[in-house]
């Protein structure tokens, strides 16, 4: 089921956690639509690109655990899993 797209006029931040969350959620979205993602990552130089990879990559890693991560950013149903030492 896809959600229906984000009221940009809905957006609010500083009134309160709750709308502060739920205004967050509406931007990521909005940012991640064609064709606003594909016109910023083309403007956008290498040092941009490598900051923002970085932030949202730190994002990910604090408030996911691998298995959110997989299921939720890659959509993948299961964890890969972790290679094993075998230098014994």
């Amino acid at each position: 089921m896809t959600r229906p797209s984000p009221d940009p006029a809905a957006i609010c931040f500083g009134l309160s956690t709750e709308l502060d969350r739920s205004s967050c959620a509406a931007y990521l979205r909005l940012l991640g639509r064609e064709p606003l993602a594909s016109t910023l990552a083309e403007r956008m130089d290498s040092a941009e690109i490598e900051q923002l990879v970085d932030f949202c990559t730190a994002l990910l890693r604090r408030h996911l655990s691998k298995q959110e991560y997989h299921r939720l950013f890659l959509q993948e149903e299961h964890a890969h899993p972790e290679p094993t030492d075998n230098h014994d």
